[in-house]
């Protein structure tokens, strides 16, 4: 079967339904599932694609990924990032605001970025819009023209041309999103009074750690569970670093509040005690804590008290690494994991009693949840969009600078053992991605989410 061609049926002995895997037949019509089979010896009318005892899941949707292009593509475009997701079984990103010029605060900024990625997706692309200082009035002209939701930053975002926000300014978009269904997200670190400077060697990361304290997640979450309880719109923590946080987080939830939280693959996988000195590109925001905490965040993933994990994909161009000088405080603040999530979050959860179905849960139907994509993407079932991830959950490899398939190679990961390969990728049933080949065209759709209309 050839790339790019469109898949009528996908025959496999483990195919993920539900809780349970089993032998299946999955028929697909106009780019949805049409029905699942469980007798895979009928016969049926047309070409199968048989991929014998691969699992067969839901394809990834990672709901935290920074394109960067137009403007900064440099660091990232999605011709090259939609390719790497469906290398990685990711068929659905949604890209974030910033850091692309311009960034996608209001209307016509989002009408430059569609124009950019149009004809450039491997994988299917929803978008966030951005919250920035004195940019309210553009929030429903964003949600009427299909963002999924919002982004704001509580601390400086790292570029100029995405400011982060005030008290004042959060009350000023809260009143715009209250009724509307749509989410503010959150990066939740606050700048808070240090009794003394922070002095220490650039080199070391424990200089960097020291800089960014709990703390600073601990008071910034506080501010959104406040926010999220006052005015009752969905608001969501990216990126949670700190396990200290929780029990705000859960207080807040018991006390009504619509809020969710994700954490990332770099803080379930990394911890500060095995960065050696120098390793920028080690370096993101918030930063990545210590093992006994990493600990913390696996019990909170398995209790169900964080709902998903994404990659934060955030490159850069290496010189912006400051590798020569290994300077943490200097480096930029982002790691690159896109095509890698899936392997690395099985790597590590597979070892922790944690199922293939939570795999699901995790990285595709609460991400999709999460992005109001659940009605079409993340779950294998009839009328849900054909998009498939067929991977092999025993085999490893390694990553090599050969293999990345993100523009800028420079990884954390790099010389990293994992378990789990994907074998092939289908986005609404064209198959996109197989043994480290690509469809010779982008067959990505750009995903505008509508509005719920108002209950009010």
């Amino acid at each position: 079967m050839e790339l790019g061609s469109t898949v009528s049926a996908v025959r496999s002995q483990r195919v993920l339904l539900g809780d349970e895997i089993r032998p299946a037949v999955i028929l697909i019509k106009d780019g949805k599932i049409h029905q699942i089979l469980s007798d895979i010896s009928v016969d049926v009318p047309c070409e199968v694609l048989d991929v014998a005892d691969s699992v067969v899941m839901p394809g990834i949707v990672d709901s935290h990924v920074h394109v960067n292009e137009p403007g900064r593509t440099s660091w990232e475009g999605f011709w090259t990032a939609t390719r790497a997701a469906a290398a990685g079984g990711v068929t659905t990103i949604v890209d974030m605001p910033l850091n692309s010029i311009p960034p996608t605060t209001t209307l016509g900024n989002f009408r430059d970025k569609m124009k950019e990625a149009t004809g450039k997706c491997f994988v299917d692309t929803a978008f966030w819009g951005g919250v920035i200082p004195g940019n309210q009035l553009e929030l429903r002209p964003l949600m009427e023209a299909g963002v999924a939701g919002f982004k704001c930053f509580l601390i400086h975002s790292g570029v100029e041309e995405f400011p982060h926000v005030t008290d004042c300014d959060l009350h000023a978009a809260m009143q715009q999103l209250q009724g509307t269904g749509s989410v503010l997200l959150f990066h939740a670190e606050r700048d808070v009074q240090q009794t003394a400077e922070e002095d220490g060697d650039p080199s070391q990361y424990s200089t960097f750690l020291k800089s960014r304290p709990d703390v600073m997640e601990t008071e910034a979450i506080r501010t959104v569970t406040e926010l999220c309880l006052e005015f009752q719109v969905r608001c969501h923590i990216v990126h949670l670093s700190s396990a200290e946080p929780l029990k705000l987080i859960q207080a807040a939830r018991q006390a009504g509040a619509p809020l969710t939280v994700e954490t990332t693959h770099h803080y379930l996988s990394l911890c500060a005690e095995n960065i050696p000195a120098g390793a920028t590109q080690f370096k993101c925001c918030p930063p990545i804590r210590g093992s006994a905490n990493q600990e913390q965040l696996w019990s909170a993933l398995k209790a169900g008290q964080i709902d998903m994990v994404v990659s934060d994909h955030s490159p850069c161009t290496p010189d912006l690494k400051k590798l020569e000088r290994g300077d943490f405080t200097e480096a930029w603040g982002g790691i690159s994991s896109l095509q890698f999530g899936l392997p690395l979050f099985w790597s590590s959860a597979s070892k922790r009693g944690f199922q293939l179905s939570d795999v699901v849960r995790l990285l595709s139907r609460n991400t999709a949840q999460l992005s109001r994509l659940d009605n079409q993407k993340g779950c294998l079932a009839p009328g849900y969009d054909a998009d498939l991830v067929i991977w092999d959950p025993e085999r490893e490899f390694e990553i090599t600078e050969g293999g990345i398939h993100h523009k800028n190679k420079l990884t954390p990961y790099l010389g990293l053992s994992l378990q789990g390969v994907v074998c092939a990728t289908l986005v609404r049933g064209q198959l996109v991605y197989r043994e480290g080949c690509f469809c010779p065209e982008p067959l990505g759709k750009l995903l505008l989410i509508p509005p719920e209309r108002s209950q009010k």
